[in-house]
């Protein structure tokens, strides 16, 4: 584990402590730590389990050159030593629904949910499946934030991007949605501190 992650921070800490960075350390995350990370963000859950996000992991320095190009010439994008580049792939995700289910599940089961989720996404076009699709893809982005400071590492998800040179850089399907860019890495900045509504301002109890 590196110097900045000397345990790793509980849920509460990492929510705290979290800030939005866009200057990083050239420190790469080691294979081993992205791979732990991102295995967990995976236990993100999802409507019907359908999982349809995607992650590019982006660390070629061209090809982040690349992105930061999409990205509007933010700077963050090609100075951190990762971008996670998170995206939404329904059809990808329906042509192989089947792996989506739990495998308790007796074959006839899987084959009754498969023909009956395939059935009401079919009226359905590319683009409200991939809108769908980003939404899901959105608590998979909230996972990955805390996780990655929890183990030390800082992000700053993007938001304002070109979502066809994103995908032209990342030869992806046209039909794919971009949710977000996610660079990360070992903050070189302290970040600005939180300020957020209050409780009160958007929190209503019926």
């Amino acid at each position: 584990m590196n110097a900045v992650a000397k345990r790793i921070l509980n849920v509460k800490e990492a929510a705290e402590s979290r800030r939005s960075i866009r200057k990083y350390k050239p420190d790469p995350i080691p294979r081993e730590q992205l791979e732990e990370i991102l295995s967990l963000a995976l236990k993100a859950p999802s409507a019907n389990n359908l999982q349809p996000w995607r992650i590019a992991v982006v660390q070629d320095p061209t090809l982040k050159e690349r992105l930061r190009e999409a990205a509007n010439n933010q700077a963050q994008v090609s100075a951190a030593p990762t971008v996670l580049v998170i995206y939404s792939d329904m059809k990808d995700t329906l042509d192989h629904v089947e792996e989506t289910f739990h495998p308790g599940f007796p074959p006839e089961e899987v084959a009754t949910r498969a023909e009956r989720i395939r059935n009401m996404w079919a009226p359905r076009s590319d683009q409200e499946r991939e809108t769908w699709g980003v939404g899901q893809a959105y608590i998979l982005l909230g996972y990955l934030t805390l996780l990655l400071k929890a183990y030390g590492y800082d992000s700053n998800p993007i938001g304002g991007f070109n979502p066809a040179k994103v995908k032209e850089a990342l030869d992806l399907p046209a039909h794919v949605a971009i949710a977000a860019l996610l660079p990360a890495g070992i903050a070189a900045e302290e970040g600005y501190y939180h300020h957020r509504h209050p409780l009160n301002r958007v929190v209503q109890w019926r």
